[in-house]
């Protein structure tokens, strides 16, 4: 066209669009650092969005501990986490308030971190811990506990590991013909979910009254009462899991390539399912164990992360971030929303996840990949 208007006398056309290569150049900047020996590639929109995360994370982490039977300040609250203001507020503020925004920080992180795991080893933005049974496992061997007394002594939170980790095994061993593939691993893991739920309800069914109700408050998910004993093992687990996961996200982005390329990368495509799938289950099974199976966090955070981070996949640091800014928001609207009336979070959670899944279904479907 631009010919065409040369020829024409016509005044020349001004380009729209900015060449290709300058534009990829804006948006992967490679790096190399002689001390320590380390290089690979920034990507300027992902580290703006994660920062944005963690800011927005960090506001509303201190804006929840301002809320009580005291009010405290925002600013009094942020003196008082760093050991400084009146003594009064860093009691409350470190000692009662604390933990709560702690566990609801940590488990968000945990769930956003597995669900984008999950999604990336599957290729499918509905594959989530809570949706192929792994969360379902951990409440069901709960429910056992307290219902018939099966490991009671064990306590909820290694009641809630062992369940999701069984649940995990089954899964893969279930989904194994020389190998598991990503379609098998989606769905096994939803009839294994159903199971674990079947189970779960029969258990609510058959127990009595004050030990259903024990049950239903740990699987809806909730932070209400969560204190360091729930909090310092979350903390182990993610300071061990989470390096894990952001070393096997560069071999997990080759296996988007298919399983072909992959093994001609070099990559160990078996191993590294294997040790995604135990790094996924273990966030998952950590953060249920420390606040129950708080509902859509983990199928939510990762895609609300790729869009912002506009990526092919969904990015593990911000996946992470938006699951723990969820979670907070969420808990803040729970504690707040009815007066005197303190929500679990997993109801919260629940209605905020509901629409995402209904927007991913329609998604998947008009992109005809649905079924």
């Amino acid at each position: 066209m631009t010919e065409l208007c040369k020829d024409r006398g016509g005044p020349p056309a001004v380009p729209t669009d900015p060449p290709a290569e300058p534009r990829r150049r804006r948006e992967r900047l490679p790096f190399r650092l002689a001390v320590p020996p380390v290089s690979g590639v920034l990507r300027p929109r992902q580290v703006a969005v994660s920062a944005g995360l963690a800011a927005a994370a960090f506001a509303v982490f201190c804006w929840g501990m301002t809320i009580g039977d005291l009010p405290i300040a925002v600013g009094d609250v942020v003196r008082a986490l760093f050991g400084h203001g009146d003594p009064g507020n860093q009691l409350i503020v470190r000692e009662l308030r604390l933990p709560r925004a702690l566990a609801g920080l940590l488990v968000g992180g945990a769930f956003g971190v597995a669900g984008a795991l999950f999604q990336t080893l599957t290729r499918n933005p509905l594959a989530s811990p809570d949706m192929i049974g792994i969360t379902q496992g951990a409440g069901a061997a709960v429910v056992a506990g307290l219902v018939l007394g099966i490991g009671g002594g064990l306590g909820t939170q290694l009641l809630g590991l062992l369940g999701g980790f069984g649940a995990a095994a089954l899964v893969y061993l279930l989904a194994w013909r020389r190998g598991a593939t990503g379609y098998r691993i989606i769905l096994v893991g939803l009839g294994v979910a159903w199971i674990c739920t079947s189970v779960t309800d029969f258990l609510m069914a058959r127990g009595a009254r004050q030990e259903a109700q024990s049950a239903l408050g740990w699987l809806l998910g909730n932070l209400n009462g969560r204190d360091w004993p729930q909090i310092i093992p979350l903390l182990w687990a993610l300071a061990v899991l989470l390096p894990a996961a952001l070393l096997l996200g560069r071999q997990l982005r080759d296996l988007q390539l298919g399983d072909d390329v992959a093994r001609g990368l070099g990559i160990r495509v078996q191993w590294v399912r294997v040790a995604t799938l135990l790094t996924g289950v273990g966030l998952a099974a950590f953060g249920a164990a420390a606040a129950g199976p708080v509902a859509f966090v983990a199928l939510a955070a990762p895609q609300i992360a790729q869009r912002l981070a506009r990526t092919a996949w969904p990015p593990l640091i911000a996946s992470g971030l938006a699951g723990a800014l969820m979670v907070l928001v969420s808990d803040l609207i729970a504690r707040t929303l009815i007066h005197d009336t303190e929500l679990p979070v997993g109801v919260v959670t629940g209605v905020l996840g509901a629409p995402v899944l209904l927007w991913l279904l329609v998604r998947a479907n008009r992109a005809g990949s649905g079924g």
